[in-house]
């Protein structure tokens, strides 16, 4: 999942080097925590959040046969 997001954002930044994700698992969810530079927040998030709402869909589509919850915050 790490790698789908990754390789989702990359493309869109331009500073590709700066994107991080964390991952901090609890009882009956994973959270991943996306990190870019400050330029680049604005590029991921879209107009009206659009563009991070389409990344949540592909995100949480991918792991739809998963037993625990998958969210994603972008910082």
């Amino acid at each position: 999942m790490k790698a789908l997001i990754e390789t989702i954002v990359t493309p869109l930044v331009d500073h590709p080097d700066d994107v991080e994700v964390a991952v901090k698992e609890e009882n009956h969810k994973q959270v991943y925590h996306l990190t870019v530079n400050e330029d680049d927040v604005g590029k991921v998030i879209g107009k009206n959040g659009r563009i991070a709402k389409a990344i949540r869909t592909v995100v949480y589509a991918a792991a739809s046969d998963s037993e625990k919850r998958v969210y994603l915050d972008i910082m």
